[in-house]
């Protein structure tokens, strides 16, 4: 099939090739991963909406271990781009950028057509005029150093949870689809992305200094053999965090998926992959903030 027409929100997407291989470990398609997106659409889309979309794209797909697909990330949207796609413009030091936003499910099926597999988001929004607001969300990423994996990440999310618990806030965890866990917490948008960010390098500090043989809040790989990586530097507002429910371009159709504390408590835990994803949300699991 040389091309496949969607109709989504009163949008026509045209799929080209929707049988290309994008995961060939797994034989998953750009059509499934068109239709992923679609249905994950309504659990997807509150925690992109408004929010600068920076998209990750494996062309040729992800390629295998040998040989590993290139990707790379696109920020500014092209010419091509379909009218209907709603954007906002972003001023950095030297340049603007126009980045689409992830509104709506037919935003996420278009994306899928451009073989983007990973949605990057900062902590912010904007607001109905295009302003930056302030962040209302915190984010901690917990990233294995080597010897490390995922076991120890859910430990010191626990850590991270019992922290900000402390503080008056609720957490929510996600496995990363990659291999780590994301937690967040949100906030009442009273804070700017640098109060916020400061806010997040204290608390890994703190958990670094509570418990120096796991963790540690420094970027040198060096220093994280054997530890877990509290990575606090994502709440500045030029950086982001992959979108919870953002396919991954690892060799496997992994996710990131919002997790209930039972889950990151107990034995066993594992990354999932977009099919269980999409059991676990028909069955009504979906934790949230």
């Amino acid at each position: 099939m040389s091309a496949q027409e969607l109709d989504v929100d009163g949008a026509t997407v045209r799929l080209t090739s929707p049988g290309k291989i994008l995961y060939p470990k797994s034989g998953t398609t750009k059509l499934d991963v068109a239709m992923y997106y679609l249905q994950i659409a309504p659990v997807m889309v509150p925690w992109a909406m408004d929010r600068p979309a920076t998209r990750k794209r494996w062309v040729d797909g992800v390629g295998t271990e040998a040989c590993p697909g290139e990707s790379f990330f696109q920020k500014n949207l092209d010419a091509a781009t379909p009218e209907w796609i709603l954007r906002q413009r972003v001023h950095h030091k030297d340049h603007d950028n126009i980045y689409p936003l992830v509104n709506d499910a037919r935003t996420l099926v278009w994306m899928a057509q451009t073989a983007t597999l990973e949605i990057h988001v900062p902590q912010w929004k904007f607001d109905p005029s295009g302003a930056p607001q302030h962040p209302d969300r915190l984010v901690l990423d917990l990233d294995p150093g080597e010897g490390t994996g995922l076991s120890e990440c859910a430990a010191v999310a626990l850590l991270v949870r019992d922290l900000l618990s402390q503080m008056g806030f609720d957490s929510l965890p996600v496995t990363s689809g990659s291999k780590g866990i994301h937690v967040y917490s949100r906030l009442d948008g009273q804070k700017t992305s640098e109060e916020v960010a400061d806010r997040a390098h204290e608390l890994a500090l703190s958990i670094e200094h509570d418990h120096p043989e796991m963790v540690v809040s420094r970027m040198g790989k060096e220093l994280r053999r054997g530890k877990v990586f509290i990575d606090w530097s994502q709440n500045w507002p030029g950086k982001t965090t992959v979108v919870p429910y953002s396919l991954r371009g690892r060799m496997l159709p992994m996710v990131a998926t919002p997790r209930s504390w039972d889950e990151i408590d107990q034995t066993g835990l594992v990354q999932l992959d977009y099919r269980e994803v999409l059991a676990r949300v028909e069955a009504g699991i979906n934790p949230g903030l």
